[in-house]
């Protein structure tokens, strides 16, 4: 039984998840929305709070925290431009959008976007 387990293993291994999940959110910066299943959504709305949270702080520790996600021009659009527009607000930085199930494996799907700060 999965009891007091939080994370999905989303039938891939430990270092092909982290993978996965480092490029989705990856993509959810770059281009602000991305229509994916509702379980890899659910998945990386915390890892893009926690990293939009702390690059709200705008210093070096944090710049270099976000450096080990992404690469340094994904890094500097995400402190200086996405973090600045979410200083009034403290948390709920996406927003998660159901779709109906896809035709082909029947997932449920849904869109995560970034909400207006």
């Amino acid at each position: 039984m999965r009891h007091l387990k939080k994370n999905r293993k989303l039938s891939l291994k430990r270092d092909q998840r982290a993978a996965l999940l480092n490029s989705l959110v990856r993509a959810l910066f770059l281009k602000g929305r991305i229509k994916i299943s509702l379980a890899r959504a659910k998945e990386i709305r915390p890892m893009a709070e926690k990293i939009l949270t702390k690059a709200k702080q705008g210093d070096l520790s944090a710049r270099r925290l976000v450096l080990r996600y992404f690469s340094p021009g994904l890094t500097k659009k995400i402190i200086e431009e996405i973090a600045p527009s979410y200083k009034s607000r403290d948390g709920g930085y996406t927003k998660i959008i159901r779709l109906p199930n896809r035709k082909s494996d029947g997932a449920q799907m849904a869109i995560i976007e970034l909400v207006k700060g």
